[in-house]
């Protein structure tokens, strides 16, 4: 077989196979499926949502401001809606009540100094349609868990090391809070 007849068999094959391949992609298009972290269950009118500052039961300084600015970035990056920092005018609101912290060695040293922790918190989420008062999403005990090491256990003097490994997992709870709590309005979980 000469090579232009081989050319022109292996090209007709990427064109038969890049048509089919296009056809089964129109074809399944519109079969309703969306990708996970991307689809909505959410009424078209609600273009605002207000996302108050949450409360803080906790002794835990600051909290409420880090897990709000997560959620709301959250909401952001998930579509075409406006976040605002208070529930007047708005479509539907999202508030959210810090109930508990707790910070609970996990494993000990050789010598029973804490070398790891577990961070738990525990909010009640609602999320309400403010045209209809209807609650479209809500838990009333959300628990999130984060472990962390501490560096250089035994050296109790080191209280810095400490405290900036628990602010680094009182943002990774955050983030995670935030991402899985607006998936599960987003998508109706």
């Amino acid at each position: 077989m000469p090579d232009s007849t081989i050319r022109r068999t292996v090209l007709r094959r990427v064109v038969l196979g890049s048509a089919l391949a296009s056809l089964l992609g129109v074809s399944t298009s519109s079969c309703g499926y969306t990708l996970a972290g991307r689809g909505t269950f959410l009424p078209e009118y609600i273009e605002t949502i207000g996302i108050p500052m949450f409360e803080n039961n906790t002794p835990v300084f600051e909290v409420e401001q880090l897990l709000t600015q997560e959620v709301r970035s959250s909401f952001i990056a998930r579509g075409s809606y406006r976040v605002q920092a208070d529930a007047s005018g708005a479509d539907a609101v999202l508030s959210g009540v810090i109930s508990e912290i707790t910070i609970l060695p996990a494993s000990f040293s050789a010598d029973q100094q804490a070398s790891r922790y577990v961070f738990t918190l525990t909010a009640r989420i609602s999320f309400v349609d403010q045209t209809t008062n209807e609650v479209i999403w809500d838990n009333p005990a959300l628990v999130y868990s984060d472990e962390y090491d501490v560096a250089g256990a035994g050296n109790v003097g080191d209280v810095s090391t400490f405290f900036g490994q628990r602010s680094n997992a009182v943002e990774r709870v955050a983030t995670d809070f935030a991402t899985t709590v607006v998936s599960s309005i987003l998508e109706a979980f």
